[in-house]
């Protein structure tokens, strides 16, 4: 009797998430019968409507009053409701991302992508060797990777795959088609980066994530922990570390970023220092963060306190 309910209650959440799953898709589905900017304007306004009436706007505005403290709650709610418009524009972005990505390497004519840092793609091209892309969910990163491709960079990008599966399969083959070879995050994800390395390929990720057994560093003054992968790889590799992000500009164009290479922190023998670079990634991804605020996703628990507004 008891494996019968377990069976009843497994087959219910599984047709329930199809259905979410359905129900999102045919959204994405009838945005895509619309040019693409009114589209991505619409998604901007309605999810600015739907996001403060869920319990992670609560989650966004307890990691704003931790980032700002010396901001009012006015100013803490404007950035947390433009937030909620970008992670708007995330979801339709998906559905465009081929009529969006108009960067091509070899043209003069500007488009609605810019690209900062062309001479680092080229140089990584025409020297390749392994080295470690890290950004953070800033302005759309899902178009990093597809500007490395542009660029005929060979770069293996870890992700975590929503939670979802029906969505997970369908951001996979969407995100595996234009963004070259992924690792979902998971157990042996790190074994699969590292033999990309080892190939003497590159690999990107995101750091700006919560880990709940990591490096015990601070974010916004506040201690997080973060995951020690990337550290752990440089240290195992000894390869070049790229900082890379995307920012929006005004009328849906879009900017991506690669910067030089950074300079990682060694202890006195001359081995990578793997505390200090993680409060090194941190830094970078606050500074990105400090220009941009609304464009960050602020409803990820990063500073672990989700728990506590449960209590």
């Amino acid at each position: 009797m008891k494996m019968l309910l377990t069976r009843i209650v497994l087959k219910a959440r599984h047709f329930q998430q199809w259905l979410v799953a359905q129900l999102a898709f045919s959204f994405l589905n009838l945005l895509k019968l619309l040019p693409a900017d009114p589209a991505i304007r619409f998604a901007d306004w309605l999810v600015r409507c739907i996001g403060p009436r869920t319990g992670r706007h609560t989650l966004m505005l307890a990691n704003l009053a931790n980032a700002y403290p010396e901001k009012s709650e006015s100013e803490r709610e404007a950035i947390a409701l433009a937030s909620w418009g970008h992670m708007g524009r995330l979801a339709v972005e998906y559905v465009f991302l081929d009529r969006l990505f108009d960067f091509n390497p070899e043209s003069e004519t500007p488009g609605r992508i810019e690209v900062s840092g062309i001479p680092i793609f080229l140089e990584l091209r025409e020297n390749p060797r392994p080295f470690i892309v890290f950004t953070a969910h800033t302005g759309n990163f899902e178009l990093l990777p597809v500007a490395g491709n542009a660029f005929g960079l060979n770069v293996t990008v870890m992700f975590r795959p929503p939670n979802n599966p029906y969505i997970a399969e369908k951001v996979f083959s969407f995100r595996a088609a234009r963004m070259g070879k992924l690792v979902p995050s998971h157990a042996g994800s790190s074994f699969a980066l590292a033999r990309q390395l080892e190939a003497g390929k590159a690999i990107g990720v995101l750091v700006d994530q919560k880990f709940q057994k990591g490096l015990s560093t601070q974010f916004f003054g506040q201690p997080v922990q973060t995951n020690p992968l990337l550290a752990k790889l440089v240290r195992q590799f000894d390869c070049d570390v790229y900082p890379a992000r995307s920012i929006r500009l005004p009328d849906n164009r879009y900017r991506l970023e690669i910067e030089p290479k950074i300079d990682v922190p060694r202890n006195d023998k001359g081995a990578v220092d793997v505390q200090a670079l993680g409060q090194l990634l941190n830094d970078k991804v606050e500074s990105w963060v400090r220009e941009h605020p609304e464009q960050w996703l602020w409803y990820h628990d990063r500073w672990n306190i989700k728990h506590t507004l449960k209590a």
